[in-house]
């Protein structure tokens, strides 16, 4: 996945870190193209291997076809579901770049129920944290649906096991 220099973007991205009374925030706005590149693709097929041996040695019959194997990302028995994986895995990839992400699991993601209720929950911790500037003078919704046609976005939260989580780090939430 390739970074995306958008002009737009840079202004909230400097606008999501401030300091309050209590702390000090670091905030990220980042726009990854899903262009494939050298380690994209060994991954991609690294991947790929994965699940279908994964498939091979659990598959009892033609009429099981694995229609049951199921996950947030849909079954992964589908390419579409392992194609998703592959993109959250290369954005948290490209995102931590000192972190390894490959062997994520697709129950480590959750689907969320709307792309709605995201944005009204982010904007509540903006608005919480007297940030509400980037919502209200800023329009960071508006110039982001420009970009990537919210209406049209499926939104997945990580949910790290401890050990791997890039903030967990001391001072992190």
């Amino acid at each position: 996945m390739k970074y995306l220099e958008i002009p737009q973007l840079e202004t909230i991205a400097d606008a999501l870190n401030w300091e309050t009374p209590e702390c000090r925030i670091f905030g990220r706005v980042e726009p990854y193209s899903c262009k494939s590149a050298g380690t994209d693709k060994k991954l991609y097929k690294q991947l790929e291997n994965k699940y279908i041996l994964d498939f091979s040695h659990s598959f009892v019959s033609p009429d099981n076809h694995f229609s049951h194997v199921g996950s947030p990302l849909g079954p992964m028995d589908q390419p579409s579901s392992r194609k998703t994986l592959f993109y959250l895995i290369g954005t948290l990839n490209a995102t931590f770049p000192d972190y390894d992400f490959s062997q994520v699991k697709p129950e480590q993601f959750q689907k969320q129920p709307s792309c709605s209720l995201v944005v009204n929950s982010i904007n509540t911790t903006l608005f919480n944290l007297n940030n509400e500037r980037i919502v209200s003078e800023l329009h960071v919704w508006d110039i982001i649906d420009k970009i990537i046609e919210m209406s049209d976005c499926n939104v997945y939260s990580y949910n790290p096991d401890p050990e791997d989580d890039p903030n967990s780090e001391e001072g992190s939430m």
